[in-house]
């Protein structure tokens, strides 16, 4: 058993199913021990589309995601969705390839401190010296990636300690013969022959523990005694849920559904949380959220930060009483003192004060038909202006088309500016777990790593990337993967031909478009060149056959990108955030 085989052993215990990749000589052993084990190797077009794609399992699963890239180059290209995935909190493991250890700092091949780049993005930034050392450093990636605030865990593996000890000894020139070399020459050899053993001691018997299992902070009961009291006392209330009450995977989240539903507490969802309440709960609102949170008095953050989205919490009503639940003591209080904190398990916080108001009810009909007059006036307008005239397709009509194919098992992944924010405006998925997004970070090009991920979670699920034109650049090579691995996906990419939320802004306080204008380019032919089906929709009239018909190409295992032509919109003019 090499190095490599020994990664794969841990990755097997800890429930791994796929590891993501762009190959190496640095990390082939540990390639080729996964798919002998079972581990679905999947390699795609850069390395950032793999950590993205980790990153999606993880948020789909509860398991840490998993990408291995090779050194330098490699590594560095993963710092951006590294980056992401910390502040999505997002537990993802990276393991990088090295040098040797003998050549570490002596001017190898690709050989840079990757511990100083990754040191402030990660929970732990570690590198390995020893095989033996191996699985337990691994062991404790996944507790430190999943345990407190989850995020992204880097560990550094030098190419000496994946393969055979064999092959490295020949590597070396460890077993020549000193007898006819200069005194250097000797003392070279003992060098290295130390070094060897000092590699490979006990090897034989490294092997992987039992997975370890993580901490997860729980609430304390008065924290839950008083926001229930809070709750009797309301005639306001308003719940925000995020992304960090959605951890812990499928089963976790559909008790949280259930938990959520019996508070009956109107609630405002976001990120992964999106779908909690399916799409006809009475008590999930989607519009006016900042008109909710000014009127309320009393709010609920579940896994929700008082960040830019919340307006730094002028938002929120001053004289409402704030609940701040969340398993990072710093984001409880930022910006914001709450009246209530609870540095804990958004998800087991709200479960576990359901059970302490169970059986008792709280009369806030006035409120909810307010909030309800208020979503149904917001469709309303929206159904007005996506019949609105357009000089081509109008984005608002597209993308209310995509939502009546959003059925049961429906997942939209969402990477771009404007398209994709009036997407979020009116598309809706219809179960838990099927909305990915960047999250906080606002990253652009997570759209095929995470459509990606998504598939290869559910496979049965209908994956819909919504593109804008500027965001499908990053990742338009990775239709490519998409066919070699045969990843039947749906890409609709609203194409206007500009980076239109910044140019929206831009043109009218600078008077000019300098940097935002882009082509109507033939994303569609572009994809056919990579193995993949791409269609046109230039014609209004054409949206519901078109969709229709990548729907169906979907279906007979093709991946499909539509090249939506969309016209301009005022939809969200003023939308700019900082």
């Amino acid at each position: 058993m090499n190095g490599g085989d020994l990664v794969a052993e841990v990755l097997e215990r800890h429930g791994v199913r796929f590891l993501f990749t762009l190959c190496g000589g640095h990390i082939s052993p540990i390639l080729v021990g996964s798919k002998a084990r079972g581990i679905r190797v999947v390699d795609t077009r850069h390395e950032a589309t793999a950590v993205f794609a980790a990153d999606a399992v993880a948020r789909l699963t509860g398991i840490p995601g998993v990408a291995a890239v090779t050194a330098g180059p490699g590594v560095t290209n993963t710092i951006t969705a590294v980056k992401n995935a910390q502040l999505a909190q997002s537990p993802v493991i990276v393991i990088g390839g090295a040098t040797a250890t003998i050549l570490s700092g002596r001017g190898a091949l690709q050989d840079i401190d990757q511990m100083a780049l990754f040191a402030p993005h990660t929970k732990l930034a570690t590198s390995v010296s020893r095989v033996r050392d191996i699985a337990p450093t691994l062991e404790q990636a996944f507790e430190v990636a999943a345990e407190g605030v989850p995020g992204p865990v880097f560990v550094e593996l030098p190419v000496d300690l994946l393969y055979d000890e064999s092959v490295v000894r020949k590597w070396y020139g460890a077993q020549a013969s000193t007898s006819r070399k200069s005194l250097g020459g000797v003392a070279l050899d003992m060098y290295v022959r130390y070094h060897l053993r000092k590699v490979f001691g006990d090897a034989k018997h490294a092997r992987a523990g039992t997975p370890r299992v993580p901490h997860i902070p729980t609430p304390f009961p008065s924290s839950i005694t008083r926001t229930a009291k809070a709750l009797a006392e309301s005639k306001r209330p308003v719940l925000l849920v995020g992304s960090q009450a959605t951890l812990g995977g499928p089963t976790e989240v559909e008790r949280l559904a259930r938990a959520v539903r019996s508070l009956g507490v109107p609630v405002y969802l976001s990120g992964m949380a999106r779908g909690l309440l399916g799409r006809d709960h009475d008590a999930w609102f989607r519009h006016k959220r900042k008109q909710a949170l000014r009127e309320a008095d009393l709010v609920v953050l579940a896994g929700v930060t008082c960040d830019f989205r919340l307006n730094y919490g002028l938002d929120i009503n001053r004289k409402a009483t704030l609940v701040s639940v969340n398993r990072s003591e710093a984001d409880t209080r930022k910006n914001r003192r709450p009246d209530i904190a609870s540095v804990a398990d958004p998800g087991d916080f709200l479960r576990k004060l359901a059970r302490e108001l169970e059986g008792e009810t709280h009369d806030w009909r006035p409120w909810l038909d307010r909030l309800r007059t208020r979503d149904r006036e917001r469709n309303e307008e929206i159904a007005e202006q996506s019949t609105a005239p357009n000089d081509h397709v109008n984005p608002l009509a597209l993308c209310r088309s995509i939502d009546t194919r959003l059925i049961d098992d429906g997942i939209v992944v969402a990477d771009g500016g404007d398209f994709v924010a009036t997407a979020s405006y009116i598309t809706a998925p219809a179960r838990p777990l099927s909305w990915l997004d960047p999250g906080p970070f606002g990253t652009l090009g997570v759209g095929a790593g995470f459509a990606l991920g998504a598939k290869l979670c559910r496979p049965e699920a209908t994956v819909w990337a919504i593109y804008g034109d500027g965001s499908v650049g990053y990742s338009l090579a990775e239709f490519d993967t998409f066919a070699r691995h045969q990843i039947p996906i749906i890409a609709v990419v609203g194409n206007d031909a500009s980076w239109a939320q910044i140019a929206r802004d831009q043109i009218e306080l600078l008077s000019d478009d300098v940097g935002t204008v882009l082509a109507r380019s033939d994303y569609h032919l572009a994809v056919r060149g990579l193995g993949a089906k791409g269609l046109l929709l230039d014609d209004p009239s054409k949206i519901e056959s078109v969709l229709a018909e990548a729907t169906r190409l979907a279906g007979d295992g093709h991946p499909v990108l539509v090249n939506a032509h969309i016209g301009q919109t005022d939809f969200r003019k003023g939308s700019i955030s900082i």
